[in-house]
């Protein structure tokens, strides 16, 4: 109940929420590069006297594919929309630098293999320009966007488990993602207190003054069990006077791109997983088209290939060269996974499942580079094309691991609800698990993807994986 006069004061409208603030960055990124376009233009223009850039240079003398170089270069750079990456200004200077060297070895390429189809010039300028321009631009956006008067300001309800492990997780990002100004918590005991660093200010009777004296922009629930009659009139007034009221297990998944499993209930897998993770068809069938077709590339890289890998494995450590090895699949259905064998013959002679582990002694001196390249699963682009995997999807599992985490990890089964897939949000994300601590981590990134999955998550998750891949990030 407010007190007599008090009024919510409307939360500031530059205090932009982390969607606005990516919306505002791209804006940015695509100014600098349609001025480094222009640049271009201008001195390539100059040289052809066309400085006045009349409609016949603009139309016969440059091709269309130079007009989406500043298109091209976002997308070089999709890693940096990360909000907490495009925070961090070493971050960003080391993105903005990995995605020129790219852009700079595929102009050497084409400087001296294809120099009839490339403005070396004009694409040169282009390049220095978008590189210095995008650092300046992310610079000011850090410089004004990272000040606390534009930071958004939380409050927190709740400062038992789930409260705390969401305050753990922003306490490990930099920059921070809002400035917290402390927690709410019926919980008498813990009434002025701290909870992870912040202070718990008052109960929910104390919720609609404290949201007006600190200035609250968004206040966070992060109650796990039932919410009492008191806490949850004052949260429906305080989003009356435009506050916005976010849950914790969402902002969870914003913030860290994983699914808080260990801070579930036990219904959650009926009351929001399925809704959430339900896909419509247009989608299935978009992907299978982009799975044929990847598969089909894929298969055409494998052939090439397989000649020098074939003899790198039989002179390292002789046959076999591939190998199958029983995944399960979608629903539980398993199928046969083929692989380029890295490991030594007999790596299981006692039959066991064994976790690969980093520079794992099983693995021949080829297979570690195979391993670390990724190389070796190009044969599992014949999977795709049989439909048993997909390009995006969880990592496949053998039955006998299967059926050894569904015991010991929550929901583990729900991976299950989507194909396997060569690349995933893990696996770039994370990696392999070689611990049920890791597979639980893991396993909180593969939910969020059978959760949010589309086709722009799909294309995000094949566009960063080369990085994974030329990183050797691999085991």
């Amino acid at each position: 109940m407010n007190l007599p006069g008090k009024q919510l004061r409307k939360s500031d409208p530059w205090r932009l929420r982390v969607g606005e603030r990516r919306a505002v960055l791209m804006v940015g990124d695509l100014i600098a590069g349609l001025i480094s376009l222009g640049l271009a233009l201008y001195v390539w223009g100059s040289r052809l006297r066309f400085i006045e850039f009349d409609v016949i240079f603009l139309r016969e003398r440059v091709p269309v594919w130079f007009y989406l170089l500043p298109l091209v270069w976002i997308v070089m750079m999709l890693e940096l929309y990360d909000m907490h990456r495009a925070g961090n200004w070493n971050q960003t200077v080391r993105g903005i630098a990995s995605a020129a060297l790219v852009a700079f070895v595929l102009y050497l390429v084409f400087y001296f293999f294809y120099p009839e189809l490339l403005p070396r010039l004009s694409v040169a300028i282009f390049l220095v320009a978008i590189t210095l321009l995008t650092l300046a631009w992310r610079w000011l956006f850090i410089r004004i966007f990272a000040a606390p008067q534009f930071m958004r300001r939380v409050l927190l309800i709740g400062g038992g488990n789930a409260g705390q492990a969401l305050l753990q997780v922003i306490n490990d990002l930099w920059p921070p993602p809002f400035f917290i100004v402390g927690i709410i918590d019926d919980d008498l005991e813990k009434l002025d207190k701290e909870i992870e660093g912040y202070h718990v200010l008052g109960t929910s009777e104390s919720l609609i003054n404290i949201v007006a004296e600190q200035n609250v922009s968004d206040v966070i629930v992060a109650i796990t069990g039932q919410i009492q009659s008191s806490m949850f009139r004052s949260l429906l007034e305080t989003q009356e006077h435009g506050v916005d009221i976010l849950r914790m297990p969402r902002l969870f998944e914003d913030l860290v791109g994983r699914v808080p499993i260990m801070l579930l209930e036990a219904d959650w897998i009926l009351r929001s997983f399925v809704d959430e993770a339900y896909s419509n068809r247009i989608y299935e069938l978009a992907k299978r088209l982009v799975d044929v077709l990847g598969g089909l590339v894929g298969v055409f890289v494998l052939l090439i290939t397989l000649p020098f890998v074939a003899v790198a494995i039989l002179l390292d450590d002789g046959w076999p060269i591939f190998y199958t090895q029983v995944r399960t699949g979608k629903a539980g259905q398993n199928y046969q996974m083929i692989k380029l064998r890295t490991m030594v013959r007999d790596a299981e002679a006692d039959g066991q499942p064994k976790w690969a582990t980093e520079s794992d002694l099983r693995a021949t001196r080829v297979g570690r580079f195979l391993r670390k390249s990724h190389l070796d699963e190009l044969p599992q682009f014949i999977n795709v094309l049989r439909g048993e995997m997909s390009l995006v999807g969880p990592r496949a599992e053998r039955p006998e691991l299967v059926n050894y985490f569904e015991q010991k990890v929550p929901f583990y089964r729900a991976r299950l609800l989507v194909k396997p897939g060569i690349t995933g949000w893990a696996q770039i994300n994370f990696g392999y698990a070689s611990s049920i601590a890791d597979t639980i981590l893991k396993l909180e990134y593969d939910l969020y993807y059978v959760k949010r999955r589309n086709l722009f998550l799909d294309l995000l998750i094949l566009l960063r994986t080369p990085i994974t891949m030329f990183g050797f990030r691999g085991r």
